[in-house]
């Protein structure tokens, strides 16, 4: 049975699934940051890095016991992060494929690079204040 925080009403996650939250954003944050000290772009190595494929597999799995806390939105903020990034790379890697798409390819992956490092940076500090992802609002 989960806990109710009594000042908010809202559901609280157990210790552990904090924990882990922080080691899911862990696992993003070492991925990311290779990219920084090698060859590689940050978003390559932020999507083809074993941390950061772990870290989605376990948003996967643990989603189910995280529902209805404030977790739910850090998990979704994770996994949204690393699906956009796939998408931008894969458009990224076109353009660098075309000659004239070089001139924006690049700075594309190098853009979504600082967004992945934006990404993991926010979603962090939040979790360390123990709020939620705030949501666009529907239409």
């Amino acid at each position: 049975m989960a806990d109710i925080d009594a000042n908010t009403q809202a559901v609280v996650p157990a210790e552990g699934l904090v924990t882990l939250t922080h080691v899911i954003y862990a696992l993003h944050a070492f991925s990311a940051i290779t990219g920084l000290t090698s060859a590689a772009f940050i978003v390559t190595a932020f999507l083809s890095g074993w941390p950061s494929i772990i870290a989605v597999i376990i948003n996967y799995v643990k989603r189910s016991e995280v529902h209805g806390t404030y977790l739910d939105s850090h998990f979704g903020w994770q996994i949204r992060t690393f699906w956009y990034a796939v998408l931008w790379f894969v458009i990224g890697a076109v353009l660098i494929a075309t000659i004239l798409g070089v001139v924006i390819g690049v700075p594309l992956l190098i853009g979504v690079g600082i967004w992945v490092l934006y990404r993991i940076a926010r979603g962090w500090i939040t979790l360390t204040d123990r709020k939620p992802m705030p949501f666009p609002k529907p239409q």
